[in-house]
């Protein structure tokens, strides 16, 4: 089980093939395959079901994924850590939708520009989800919204987590034009509600202020972006709640109504001790960027 079995097999992972693997990596296919009998041999488990030239994960194999890439992301960061940032190293950072939109071009641009041989990997998805993902290890950080509920800090703390607050986002509650009358929430007649999956904030922070929990007229439609999202509100089909920073990045027509939800803070977190050059990099350009 050295690093270049895993790097193969999550390659392998990633594609779910052999051929295009062994491509991406530039080896030979058979090379590929003889590793990852190698591998499943040292395991002691089958890691790919094969049937009629496809391949997918077995159970096992989902699960050796995880700790495939906190193995290899960990290798990485040795080497990182270990030479003083000289080998830039990567880093892995989470955020929602919306901050990815609106907040870290600028901000990922300007770290690029100062440190070009670190490799930053940026993956989206709703809070909770970044949140157990950065307390697992497989990000290095992440840029989150905390649910009402959450508990803020301390809560994260008891996780193991650290964190701090980047940004503050002004929520819009978005309304179609048939809504036009509306002058606060309890005003508006549409209920349909669209919004990410579960575990995502704001959709949270919508539901309590439309008052979605626990009604029955209420029909929430999970969708997966802000671009589909307006575009249903502005055929009058629905409601949302996203922030008035990637409301302004949108061409939303003029005749669609906006009510305030709130604030909400963006609030970076890590693990508890982490603490490599390409992070502290993240931290100094936050510092210049945030207002």
């Amino acid at each position: 089980m050295d690093m270049e079995s895993l790097t193969i097999f999550c390659a392998v992972a990633s594609e779910l093939s052999v051929t295009q693997a062994a491509a991406r990596l530039g080896r030979a296919p058979s090379g590929v395959t003889t590793r990852i009998q190698q591998l499943e041999a040292d395991i002691g488990a089958e890691l790919f079901v094969r049937a009629n030239k496809r391949m997918a994960l077995t159970a096992a194999g989902e699960r050796f994924l995880e700790y495939a890439q906190r193995l290899l992301a960990l290798a990485d960061e040795a080497r990182h850590v270990v030479t003083g940032g000289r080998e830039g190293g990567t880093l892995r950072v989470g955020s929602m939708e919306s901050t990815a939109a609106s907040r870290l071009p600028a901000l990922l641009a300007a770290y690029h520009a100062s440190h070009p041989d670190t490799r930053l990997a940026l993956s989206t998805g709703p809070s909770r989800p970044l949140i157990e993902q950065v307390r697992t290890g497989l990000l290095d950080c992440a840029f989150v919204a905390l649910p009402p509920a959450f508990g803020g800090a301390a809560a994260l703390a008891e996780l193991g987590l650290a964190s701090t607050a980047v940004w503050r986002e002004e929520l819009c509650l978005l309304l179609p034009a048939s809504e036009a009358q509306a002058r606060r929430p309890a005003d508006v007649r549409t209920r349909s509600l669209a919004a990410f999956p579960q575990g995502c904030t704001y959709r949270a922070i919508a539901e309590e202020v439309l008052g979605v929990g626990g009604s029955t007229q209420w029909r929430v439609q999970e969708l997966s972006s802000y671009h589909t999202m307006i575009a249903c509100v502005a055929a009058g089909a629905c409601v949302t709640v996203l922030p008035a920073s990637v409301l302004a990045l949108s061409d939303a027509p003029a005749t669609l109504t906006t009510l305030s939800a709130g604030q909400a803070d963006t609030v970076l977190v890590w693990r508890a001790g982490f603490d490599v050059p390409a992070f502290r990099h993240l931290l100094a350009q936050l510092g210049e960027a945030a207002p």
